[in-house]
């Protein structure tokens, strides 16, 4: 995760990039409490940023209470839905990657040997090909313990942190990082919570808490974890017979023709908003005119579509600010972006 980015909003087809507030979140763990040596808070973080990832195979719970509309999309908008979803994930440690997704016609399946990704679709028998893994995970969630620990990077310079209790998550020792926003940050959320393993300095868990609420607003994380390698023949892929195989690199919008320009993020930390234009959609301009509050100024017209989480602004002419902060704060970004 870049430095700049909003750590706060995660992508899901172009709709969710709009609309999805999405902060992750994780319940505590399940399970008495484990005895675990006391470490300070910045202790903890530092080891946290310096832990080499490791080789795991888990199953990642989504439960997600945001109340989002129904979004346009694919497997990706389908886990930021109200309710309960799971996906698989592997990882050598050596920067290559298997994600599962189950989806209405099959199955979503992104493989990344570290140099070349492919995403396979078993209900489209579609298989798409690209030489920048980076971009391969589109559609796909990531790693919630790379994620989580992108969202300590970003926020703990402008949180109070501290270590509260221990946790017991996947059948792992954890202890419990809390992030609170200082007062100077204009944010919706009270709280990030982290279940850090004891042992391997990951992230197993992590929870999001808004104002107003005891219960997180969306929940991450791993129900089922094991740290032996896996299989390496599972980060191979071979499209099967009969697949319809496309080329992902040329995908990417050519910057001479419409080119979606590249989103910007004004302020940082816990009140960082994702300024961007995207691609006309006349789908999702009705969820915005459906659901949405109509709102206008200096930047034009468009409509607010908030959560307890955060808030998007959609404007008429297809630009978006979005972020877990106040309606005031987006449209204050959009006035400086131009």
């Amino acid at each position: 995760m870049k430095r700049r980015s909003v750590v706060l909003t995660a992508t899901a087809g172009t709709a969710a990039g709009v609309l999805g507030l999405t902060v992750l979140a994780l319940p505590a763990g399940a399970g008495a409490a484990p005895e675990l040596p006391p470490v300070a808070a910045e202790q903890l973080v530092e080891s946290v940023m310096r832990a080499d990832p490791p080789a795991l195979t888990g199953t990642v719970s989504v439960d997600n209470a945001l109340g989002l509309p129904a979004l346009p999309g694919g497997e990706a908008s389908q886990l930021l839905a109200d309710g309960t979803n799971r996906f698989q994930v592997w990882a050598d440690g050596q920067g290559r990657h298997r994600v599962s997704v189950p989806s209405h016609g099959g199955e979503l399946t992104v493989v990344d040997d570290g140099t070349t990704a492919w995403k396979w679709d078993s209900g489209e028998q579609t298989a798409t090909r690209t030489q920048h893994p980076e971009r391969a995970g589109h559609g796909a969630p990531a790693d919630p313990a790379a994620t989580a620990r992108g969202i300590i990077g970003e926020l703990r310079k402008t949180s109070e942190v501290s270590v509260d209790g221990t946790a017991s998550v996947a059948g792992r020792d954890a202890y419990e990082l809390v992030l609170t926003p200082k007062p100077t940050e204009r944010t919706l959320l009270r709280q990030v919570r982290v279940a850090v393993d004891a042992e391997k300095r990951v992230p197993l868990e992590l929870s999001v808490l808004t104002n107003g609420s005891a219960d997180p607003a969306l929940k991450i994380g791993f129900t089922s974890l094991d740290m032996t390698a896996p299989d390496p023949g599972l980060f191979r892929f071979e499209p099967p017979a009969g697949a319809k195989v496309e080329d992902g690199s040329r995908q990417a919008p050519d910057p001479g023709d419409h080119a979606v320009p590249e989103h910007q993020v004004v302020g940082e930390g816990w009140d960082s908003t994702l300024v961007t234009k995207v691609p006309e959609s006349p789908e999702l301009r009705q969820i915005a005119e459906r659901t949405g509050k109509p709102v206008s100024g200096p930047w034009g017209n468009g409509w607010i579509i908030g959560t307890a989480a955060g808030n998007a602004l959609l404007t008429s002419d297809g630009r978006v600010a979005v972020g877990a902060v106040p309606e005031q704060v987006l449209v204050a970004a959009l006035g400086e972006v131009r």
